[in-house]
């Protein structure tokens, strides 16, 4: 009974982790990056970290998805309330540099407060007028802390930042997290940015500025895979979208 159990642990770790749609994936399953189509999806973007490595920005710069070119690229800046992307710097200098519409967001921690996350994404992020609003991505609660609780502290960042920039920080999630710990009413204001890979269309049923369909993707000047990101609008809607009154 005792081998039978622990081979059932196993399984269920397993599929969760790297089989099922909202886990890492095993690609050997899912295969390579599907690309969905259908009007009001023509414009592409990727998201990064250091997990790219150094980018060949010259050869990125005339990359194509799909017979469209990438329009923006999302940086990971910060995590937690210590931790800053190794290649952030670079990364979101050299996007503005090769003409991209550019953006920077928060990875946030179980392990800090929302507050001082809140003031370590601002301390080490300097957006500019042309750059996408801040985006927090959140992808993990804390097991010992009420639903309640956790959707007042993912508010509390955003009501922080969004002080600062005067403009709806941008929610990154995975499309089962959103349904399970953000369904409320209170964050209907913000712009979504939804994770749900390997579907022909996206399933969540609210509103959505952006949708990461694949983390799979491949493109010239980027050694590995790359996540690959649809805006939900047309590129004059992508343009309204970023900042314009920041004071220099």
């Amino acid at each position: 009974m005792g081998g039978i159990f622990v081979a059932f642990v196993y399984i269920f770790v397993f599929y969760y982790f790297f089989v099922g749609p909202t886990g890492f994936r095993w690609r050997a399953l899912y295969g390579d990056a599907s690309y969905p189509e259908g009007e009001g999806f023509e414009i592409q973007g990727i998201d990064i970290s250091h997990y790219q490595g150094t980018i060949d920005w010259e050869q990125l710069r005339n990359a194509m998805i799909q017979k469209a070119p990438v329009r923006f690229v999302i940086i990971k800046a910060t995590e937690g309330s210590s931790l800053i992307d190794e290649n952030f710097k670079d990364n979101f200098y050299q996007a503005r540099e090769y003409g991209f519409i550019r953006g920077a967001y928060h990875f946030y921690s179980v392990k800090s407060s929302a507050r001082s996350q809140a003031q370590f994404f601002l301390d080490n992020v300097k957006l500019e007028n042309g750059d996408l609003p801040p985006v927090l991505d959140v992808e993990h609660k804390p097991k010992d802390q009420s639903i309640e609780d956790f959707q007042k502290d993912v508010l509390l960042w955003l009501h922080i930042v969004e002080d600062r920039y005067h403009v709806k920080p941008i929610i990154y999630t995975f499309y089962k997290f959103k349904q399970q710990y953000l369904s409320d009413n209170r964050f209907d204001a913000y712009p979504y940015w939804i994770a749900h890979y390997y579907v022909d269309k996206m399933e969540y049923q609210g509103e959505w500025k952006f949708w990461q369909h694949t983390d799979a993707g491949r493109l010239p000047g980027i050694k590995g895979y790359v996540d690959f990101n649809i805006y939900n609008g047309s590129y004059y809607d992508l343009k309204k979208l970023t900042i314009d009154d920041i004071e220099d």
